[in-house]
């Protein structure tokens, strides 16, 4: 690195070099798809050679920071201030550099991982300091949920907020354990980057794959290959948390036995099988039968969902989410009148129910 450049780059600059900073070869990032540094650092690009190059910086810092965070180029002497989204219009030297100021305290992954542990520090919270992996199972829960409605929402504010409040779980559960010395959060990341990168030798390694059909096959085969290594007696089905929903618990069972052969070779055997289910339900005898019976007959339509593509757990949620707001419809028509919904008749709500359904609600 050509530290000649870097001085007189400042020195173009005329600011005192931060006490902090990342410094790099543009060149390293030629193959990058996002920033590979905390972003509440300021960086120093040097060499940034070729227009070609610029474009693809620019491609790569536009997925952290905002089009108007304004970057300091110094090419042959002369300085220029420019928007993030106008880099790249231009020709430039060999020892052409990019400083691209911090995006703002509180914006890289470290920053977030220094706060958790400070709250778990002796001088941090005590809320924060005396609670457990147990103790915060049910947090984990409650924010995995509050994720998945946010998601269902399609608010992104609110998506955003909540994909934050999983992540604090997430890092404060690994701040637990790192304090335990069972293990740490970039031990976690560690393990998560290598799985994926041995998941997925058709985009890291020379693997051939045909289509999704083709990668989720070799993802079944793999996973089966690590639980032989294990030795620990678990199966295919084994991995799916029991915790899960029913419906979403059903479709991953589902899932990992066809990708494995066990499935039916077309969609009309799905489909008798809910037949079946129907006719079996009505025969049934006893209580205990009849619940059986019904838990055939949700499994059998979880199947039919797994075979159109649709997310079973979803799609029911869907469908539960027009309920309510059909059903509120009803109640709110009903007190406009000043009735409660038991003064009405059968006929009656549903007509206010049909009225519901041509609003869109």
């Amino acid at each position: 690195m050509d530290f000649s450049l870097i001085a007189q780059t400042f020195e173009t600059l005329r600011i005192t070099p931060p006490s902090k900073l990342v410094l790099l070869e543009a060149r390293t990032l030629s193959s990058a798809h996002v920033p590979p540094y905390p972003p509440d650092m300021p960086v120093l690009l040097i060499g940034v050679e070729s227009r070609e190059l610029a474009v693809h910086l620019k491609n790569v810092l536009l997925t952290t920071y905002p089009p108007d965070h304004v970057v300091h180029t110094v090419d042959q002497g002369k300085m220029k201030e420019e928007r993030l989204e106008e880099l790249g219009e231009e020709d430039y030297s060999e020892t052409a550099c990019w400083f691209i100021p911090s995006l703002g305290e509180g914006t890289s992954f470290e920053s977030f991982a220094e706060i958790i542990a400070h709250l778990r520090a002796p001088n941090g919270c005590p809320w924060d300091r005396e609670q457990t992996h147990e103790s915060l199972r049910k947090h984990l829960l409650e924010e995995s949920y509050e994720t998945i409605a946010a998601i269902d929402s399609g608010d992104f504010t609110s998506m955003r907020e909540e994909f934050g409040d999983l992540l604090l779980q997430i890092v404060l559960q690994a701040q637990i354990a790192n304090e335990e010395g069972r293990f740490n959060v970039n031990q976690v990341i560690h393990g998560i980057h290598t799985k994926i990168v041995r998941r997925h030798p058709h985009v890291f390694g020379d693997l051939k794959l045909e289509g999704v059909e083709g990668v989720l096959a070799n993802w079944e085969k793999l996973k089966e290959k690590e639980r032989g290594k294990k030795k620990d007696g678990k199966g295919s089905l084994d991995g799916v948390p029991v915790a899960l929903p029913a419906l979403s618990q059903a479709q991953e069972y589902q899932d990992r036995a066809a990708r494995v052969g066990f499935d039916w070779p077309e969609i009309d055997g799905v489909l008798d099988k809910v037949k079946e289910e129907i006719e079996e339900i009505k025969d049934a005898e006893t209580n205990f039968e009849l619940a059986s019976e019904i838990g055939d007959l949700f499994f059998a339509l979880v199947n039919v969902a797994r075979w159109k593509n649709v997310d079973a757990e979803s799609a029911l949620r869907g469908t539960n989410k027009r309920f309510k707001q059909r059903f509120g419809y009803v109640e709110q028509e009903a007190k406009k009148d000043g009735r409660n919904l038991s003064d009405l008749t059968l006929e009656e709500m549903d007509v206010l129910w049909n009225e519901a359904k041509k609003q869109g609600t």
